[in-house]
Parts: C-alpha cells; structure tokens; sequence
C-alpha cells in the first residue's frame, strides 16, 4: 500500500537540513543565551543568527522579529498585546469571521475585559472586502487582524488594500501568516503590516517555535512576565535549538519559494482536474485563483468528510476535513459557514494540502483510491440515492 501525504497545512515533515541543524545544536551549543561566558556567547550568536533568517524570508529587521512557541502565541500577543497597551486611545477592534482559532478567541478574551469586536463578513470565496473594513473602522479602533491566507481553504486575502485602509485611520494592522510564509511571497513593508505571525512546523520546521513580527516603534504588552528575553516581550530561556530550527526553516524557503510552489501548484492541479473528471457533484471551495499554491479544498455531496477520511487512511492517504486545530470537533467548519455554503457543502468539504515530497505518482494514487470510496459511501446514503435523478 502507497503512504501518501495530503496534510501538509496541519504541519510538515522537518527538512533533513533542518534536523541536522538542530541536531548539531543540542549538543554542541547548549549554553544559556543570556550567559555572558563563551557558552552563552554562543548560543546568543545562534539566536541571532536564526533571527536574521527568519527577518530575511518576511522583508523586516531581525530587531523585528520576536520568537514564541509557535503561531498561536504569536497571534495572541499581537492582538492582546497590541489592544492592551492602546485601551487608554479606544475599546474597539476588528478582525474577520474565517480567522484561525487562535485570533477569534484571543478577541472573544478581548470581549470579556470589556472591548468592543467587529467581525466582518467574507463572501462565497472566502474573501474580505476593504470597503466593509473602511465602514467598520470608527476613533475607538485600536487593532485590524485579518489572516494573510486561511488554514482551511487557502484563500489569500487582499492584505495590502485592507492594511491601507487601518493606515489611512492610524490602526495598527496585524495578520496571520502562518500559512502564507513559506508557500507566497510575504514581505511585511510591501503588504504595509504592523504586525505578522509564523510558526515553524508549517514550512518543514520544529513544532513549538514561532515568530511574531512587530514594526520598530509599536509597543504591546507583553502576556508572560519574568527575565528580559526577547525585549521583556516574551521572557523565559530561548529554546535555542527550535530556533536554530526555524531559522534554518525559514533559509531553505527563502531560497526554493518559487521551486515549491511551482510544484505543489502544478501537482494542485493535476488533483483537482483529476478528481472533476472522475467524481460527479465535486465543487471547489475558496477562490479559484487567490489561493495557496498547496491547498486544495473541495465538498464533495452526498458523503461526509469524516467517513472520505477513515476511508482514505485505511488506504494510506493521509488528509484532513480543516484545521488540525478543531480536529473531533462534529460542528462543521466556521470557515465553510462564514462563507455561506449550504450545510451539505460544510459536512463533505475535504483538505488536501501538498509539500515538497509528494510526486505525481501520489496524485495518481489518490485519484486512482478517492473516487471507489465516494461510490461506496453515496451507495450507503438515502439522502444522496434520494437526490439522483429517476432511472
């Protein structure tokens, strides 16, 4: 049986570089970067060194660049840090209803400490509009956070008109790159951002590291309080080797950007053809071209993802019906419901994200396995025997 691997925007295999990097850190540079000795010494120039590759891949300043534990810290600081510190200049902020868990429930804390939230609405691709942003924005907006490309259907949201729109009100702006940086371009002075977060994990390194770009001259609180790592915005001892690890991630994606995405959009494609051709009341999900190169969100009528996906792995295909995050949940996607679609579409959408790994041959694998087991469930389902036409 074929492993095929189709969820690599829940997290990816570490790179081998990656891993060897990492390897050589934990025992050979395990000094305290705060030490002044030659151990510390060391390990402080390792820190920085990562920092400088990671401000390399998003057009900043390594001084811009603050490591966290990952994505979801990283968002949580931008938007809680970010609000906390300007609630003397208003209560309100905004952001968007496709968000990733991490910045919806960060505003719903928000909320409960007596904040005002705006959610705007998305249309039937995902998309937000800046002119929804431009109604909503009022004196007492101290934050945007809308995500640069969503998790689950891989749309690319219109960053540089939406950010232009806080600038024009003097609002700071933060979006979630997590699943952007590594698979487009991202560079956070020509998007006109004030805030960016990544993780590691999703461009084949580490999990449990993460970065938050934060314009030189913005001040957030912090969430953690201790030493003075990281500015005081986020002490504790570094986690020298998952940073080696991210920043060593982040040199490899800077440097074949364009080679893994012409290949996973290449092996996108062949996918979705494939599966139009060979499965009847098959429908994309997410815009048809303002999308990640990686990302291929698809309903597919009359079964139920969950089912497509035990099928799927009993074959040794490996995908996802979301975000890894809400993985057992049974409430169907908020994305898929913010973007309007009809609860059948919601029930049977399936994720199937590539990386750098997978081959033609998988691709035909899946195409070869998917299309029996949809016949096999749609056989078991009055619903959908209900809807064919009379014989």
């Amino acid at each position: 049986m074929r492993l095929v691997y189709l969820d690599h925007a829940a997290t990816t295999p570490v790179h081998p570089e990656v891993a060897e990097a990492m390897r050589r850190c934990l025992l050979e540079v395990w000094g305290n970067p705060s030490s002044l000795h030659a151990r510390g010494r060391e390990a402080r120039l390792a820190v920085e060194e990562a920092r400088a590759q990671v401000a390399a891949l998003v057009g900043a300043e390594p001084r811009e660049i603050l490591f966290t534990s990952g994505g979801t810290e990283a968002d949580n600081l931008a938007v809680l840090g970010v609000a906390r510190q300007r609630r003397g200049k208003g209560n309100h902020v905004i952001t968007s209803a496709v968000e990733h868990h991490a910045v919806l429930h960060a505003c719903e804390a928000l909320a409960r400490e007596g904040f005002r939230v705006t959610v705007l609405p998305v249309d039937e691709h995902g998309l937000v509009d800046p002119d929804d942003l431009r109604r909503a924005l009022t004196d007492d907006t101290v934050l945007v956070s809308v995500m640069l490309a969503n998790n689950e259907v891989g749309t690319i949201q219109p960053i540089r008109e939406l950010a232009a729109v806080a600038r024009e009100r003097g609002v700071p702006f933060h979006t979630d790159a997590v699943q952007a940086a590594g698979q487009i371009p991202v560079d956070v002075r020509e998007l006109g951002v004030d805030l960016l977060s990544l993780s590691g994990h999703k461009f084949y390194g580490p999990k449990g590291v993460g970065a938050l770009y934060v314009r030189r001259g913005l001040r957030l609180d912090p969430l953690l309080y201790g030493g003075g790592q990281e500015r005081r915005l986020r002490p504790g001892t570094e986690n020298v080797p998952g940073i080696v690890g991210l920043g060593k991630a982040a040199e490899l994606a800077r440097q074949e950007l364009e080679a893994r995405a012409a290949h996973a959009r290449a092996l996108r494609d062949r996918l979705l053809a494939g599966l139009l051709e060979r499965v009847p009341d098959l429908v994309l999900n997410g815009h048809p071209e303002r999308r990640l190169p990686n990302n291929l969100n698809v309903s597919i009528l009359g079964v139920e993802a969950e089912s497509v996906l035990l099928n799927l792995d009993l074959k040794g295909v490996a995908a996802s019906s979301g975000s890894a995050c809400s993985a057992g949940s049974v409430e169907p996607s908020h994305v898929l419901k913010a973007m309007g679609l009809p609860e059948e579409r919601t029930h049977g959408a399936l994720r199937l994200t590539l990386g750098r790994g997978n081959t033609e041959e998988d691709v035909d694998y899946v195409l070869e396995v998917l299309p029996p087991i949809v016949e096999k469930l749609r056989r078991l389902s009055p619903l959908y025997r209900a809807a064919l036409p009379p014989s």
